[in-house]
């Protein structure tokens, strides 16, 4: 996975197309994310002791890892991620724009 956890991404497709925001749990083998504040949907809860009106609770829904692109903290343009190897025999996430390691 080139993205992770924690990391700024943003849609690039669908209905919330330019929206921004924080990565708050992958879905490897699905191939979905979940960003934070993105792709809001309704659900009906029911009445409960914690909740004894019930009704309508807005919550995220997991997106493609395809339709977000990463934003790199030091150029803070969206870009892809590659790999680099060090010297020491590390592998390193390389920002495709500014080149510099994440």
């Amino acid at each position: 996975m080139r993205i992770r956890k924690n990391d700024q991404v943003m849609v690039i497709s669908g209905k919330d197309r330019g929206k921004k925001g924080r990565v708050m749990k992958i879905f490897p083998k699905e191939g979905m994310l979940l960003v934070e504040k993105v792709n809001y949907m309704k659900k009906a809860t029911r009445r409960t002791k914690d909740n004894p009106k019930g009704g309508i609770a807005q919550m995220e829904e997991k997106l493609a890892i395809s339709n977000v692109m990463f934003i790199c903290p030091k150029c803070s343009h969206p870009t892809r991620i590659s790999y680099n190897f060090l010297a020491d025999g590390t592998k390193q996430r390389v920002c495709h724009k500014c080149h510099e390691i994440l």
